[in-house]
């Protein structure tokens, strides 16, 4: 919402400064976005008259001219075809900053001549792009009077943002009211009375009952003179940005703009018959105002005569019956329309306007026939011809309630103690009727009646904002919450601690968060176990977009093939997210999800480069697991993962066959084919609501206990059946003596005849009391192989 100060003082009797102005819109609730304010920029410029303007002696284009100035008469060479004596021109003197360029100027010897001043055109003021002249000032403005004063550019402009259930602050009158009830001014009155209308109206009004108007209200003038809008109306659009049109249709945005009351003109040559609100015809069209011609459908409603549709209602007029210069014959109309279906149309279509931007949020509907009452007036007073009497047809829409406001809400609910009269004014200058007749019982309190220009104030509570918004929210004074505790509690459960931490250590490990979105297509779902009736949007956005993800994976993947597909083929991202999928399709998981493609070792002149693998998201896997707080050596690794994880190069992580925590390994080819994406790719999925909770009782790390005797390692060759997983091996081997093992891990696998295979393990052995004789350890190495040979059937290879 724009506006001017003196637009605002047309409505507010006030003295304030334009800063007061804006800190009282800021205090009331209404945000200041921007004020403009051209005074500041051109203070330094002034009038000057020039006295001579004479050839230059050395050049055929310029002139040598004499100007009287502040600071004297002063000489200029001017370029300009307009520089001549008797004109008022605006001057810049040493010293002063030129706006369309941010030089200083400073004399200039031009072609042996000095020129000791700068006469500017609109351009070097960046008024407008007009640069083939020097600006004439017009009136008998005296030497030395400030430039924006001269040209009437001494009103700043306010830029304000407005709440979508303020539609009174979408008018001038509605932002006057507000200040006048902080105390910024007096409310001056509004001139209501009625056009007495010489002749009946020869069209006449209806409206469809199945339409989204309730009331319209028409008249008709013959003989008005339609062309460009006086200079005080056309200075007032051109402050906010809108461009002059002519008399009639200025006269409407004037109005849409000063009262919150948008309007609409018809060419009543060009309108066929009488005119209505009805529903459109589905299929049929319109030529609109914006160029555009648009297909309606049977929930639209428009303004048709007997033959088309002349507007869509509350958004946008038709180009067929709108007014020209030419035009000499008017309907004006003024009419209300229900806010949703005015905004659903709106959407549907594709159109803002002005027009609907206010009717969605809710026009006044007491103001309709005033509105045209007021439009009626400016018309005869700036397009002459004759009024007929109003058309109406339907009903101003009953808007009246009323609320009982209680002595001590205020206090109670707001915090602040208002005085119950500064509350009672405070009430009636913004427009409520209020009735202090103590109808709240032993309380006390008053009946208020809400406005019909309020449709967001629907209970007492709204009464309360009113009054605290009003009287200022800077005087409710700081109240300490209380603490039960003098030390604070932890505020953050299990899963969230291990959500932050998921998101930590996954940073740490090189990856690139990734926020996607909670949807994807249903294609992509099913690939993913997803593509359940259940799971399906009813009014998707897009769709691409139709389907509640089951996995964190489909759209990190599909994400990654958007980034392979500019080149990007190295590239880790990782993501914390909800997923939707369980033992309840709608039951909704927190995951940690990540991918990695390409090297995992870039080529180097140590050696060759290395892919990722399964290993290395598996590691990603465990580094987050127990980062949530669980010791990764009391995990189950198995084979095997969701279908759309490789079957050979994929494994779980899990705590027994019902408690799956983690899949790991290589995503399918088939999936990466369907979804487009160059492979090879790992990835990984951790379902953070199946980690237990941790049982430490402090996150402090236990004391470091260092053995100061050297470990000692020993190499074992077992066999075993290849379907024997390494981590069964490795399990037996450590629980062998977890006293003195403190750690085994294989490091070579070799495949042998047959079913068999080999396992290489390296076994470390860290003595606590005292050096370890040949005898134990051989005697710990023996009892290794029999608890190998016994868990799994491991020999020793020979």
């Amino acid at each position: 919402m724009k506006f001017t100060l003196s637009w605002l003082k047309e409505h507010l009797d006030t003295t304030a400064s334009l800063e007061q102005i804006c800190e009282g819109l800021i205090g009331v609730g209404l945000e200041v976005e921007e004020v403009s304010d051209p005074g500041k920029e051109l203070a330094a410029f002034t009038v000057a008259y020039v006295l001579e303007a004479e050839k230059h002696p050395n050049a055929d284009k310029l002139r040598l001219c004499k100007v009287e100035t502040t600071d004297g008469v002063k000489q200029v060479v001017c370029g300009a075809p307009n520089a001549r004596a008797g004109i008022r021109a605006i001057i810049a003197l040493p010293g002063v900053t030129i706006p369309v360029n941010g030089m200083v100027f400073a004399p200039a010897n031009i072609r042996g001549q000095e020129s000791q001043a700068m006469m500017c055109s609109e351009r070097e003021l960046k008024l407008s792009e007009e640069h083939d002249g020097i600006i004439e000032v017009q009136g008998d403005w005296p030497v030395g009077t400030p430039a924006v004063k001269a040209l009437g550019l001494d009103d700043p402009m306010i830029y304000i943002k407005v709440t979508a259930n303020r539609p009174d602050a979408l008018g001038i009158r509605g932002l006057a009211r507000d200040l006048a009830a902080k105390g910024l001014g007096t409310l001056k009155p509004l001139d209501t009375s009625s056009v007495h209308g010489t002749c009946k109206s020869p069209i006449g009004v209806s409206i469809d009952p199945k339409s989204s108007c309730a009331l319209f209200v028409g008249r008709y003038f013959k003989g008005v003179k339609n062309g460009r809008s006086p200079a005080w109306l056309q200075k007032r659009l051109k402050s906010i940005g809108l461009r002059p049109i002519s008399t009639l249709v200025d006269i409407t945005n004037y109005i849409t703009f000063t009262y919150g009351r948008p309007l609409h003109v018809f060419d009543a040559d060009k309108v066929h018959g009488n005119i209505g609100a009805r529903l459109a015809k589905t299929g049929e069209t319109i030529a609109a105002l914006d160029n555009k011609t648009y297909t309606l459908t049977d929930q639209m409603t428009v303004i048709a005569d007997a033959q088309n549709a002349e507007a869509i209602a509350g958004i946008i007029g038709g180009e067929p019956s709108s007014c020209l210069e030419s035009t000499t014959n008017v309907f004006l109309e003024s009419a209300w329309f229900d806010p949703q279906a005015t905004a659903a149309t709106g959407r549907k279509l594709g159109i803002i306007s002005d027009a609907r931007y206010r009717f969605e949020r809710g026009v006044d509907p007491a103001f309709t026939q005033t509105g045209a009452e007021i439009a009626s007036r400016m018309i005869l007073e700036l397009c002459g011809g004759e009024a007929s009497e109003l058309v109406i047809a339907g009903d101003v829409p009953n808007t009246a309630r009323s609320y009982t406001l209680r002595k001590t809400r205020v206090k109670a609910l707001g915090g602040v103690d208002v005085p119950w009269t500064d509350q009672l004014r405070i009430l009636r200058d913004l427009g409520f009727d209020v009735s202090d007749d103590g109808v709240a019982g032993l309380e006390g309190g008053a009946t208020c009646a809400v406005p019909s220009w309020r449709p967001d104030v629907k209970g007492e509570a709204d009464l309360v904002e009113e009054i605290c918004r009003i009287y200022g929210l800077e005087n409710i004074p700081n109240a300490p919450m209380s603490r039960p505790h003098d030390i604070a509690r932890p505020v953050l459960n299990s899963l969230q601690k291990s959500m932050l931490a998921a998101r930590r250590t996954l940073a740490t490990r090189g990856f690139n968060e990734a926020v996607t979105w909670a949807f994807l297509p249903e294609a992509h779902a099913k690939l993913f176990g997803g593509g359940q009736p259940e799971l399906k949007l009813g009014n998707p956005i897009s769709s691409e977009l139709s389907d509640m993800r089951p996995s964190l994976l489909p759209n990190l993947i599909a994400a990654a093939g958007r980034n392979v597909a500019r080149g990007f083929a190295d590239l880790t991202l990782a993501e914390v997210g909800h997923a939707y999928a369980g033992d309840r399709l709608t039951d909704e998981t927190l995951r940690a999800a990540g991918v990695r493609r390409g090297s995992a070792v870039s080529r180097n002149v140590q050696g060759g480069k290395r892919d990722v693998d399964a290993f290395d998201v598996k590691a990603d896997v465990l580094a987050v697991i127990e980062a949530c707080g669980l010791a990764a050596n009391t995990l189950q690794i198995v084979s095997g993962a969701p279908a759309w994880f490789h079957p050979g190069r994929s494994g779980t992580v899990q705590m027994g066959p019902q408690n799956k925590l983690a899949f790991f390994g290589e995503i399918h080819p088939r999936v990466l084919a369907a979804m487009d994406v160059k492979g090879p790719l790992v990835a990984f999925e951790i379902i953070l609501n199946a980690l237990p909770a941790s049982k430490a009782k402090s996150n402090a790390r236990a004391a470091l206990t260092i053995s100061d005797l050297m470990p000692v390692s020993r190499d074992f060759a077992f066999v075993v059946d290849n379907k024997v997983q390494a981590a069964e091996l490795l399990k037996a081997v450590k629980g062998v003596d977890k006293v003195l093992i403190s750690d085994a891990a294989v490091f070579d696998v070799y495949q042998l005849e047959g079913d068999k295979k080999s396992l290489a393990v390296e076994v470390t052995l860290q003595p606590r009391e005292k050096t370890l004789t040949d005898a134990e350890i051989e005697a710990l190495s023996a009892k290794i192989v029999a608890t190998a040979g016994k868990a799994v059937g491991a020999v020793l290879r020979g």
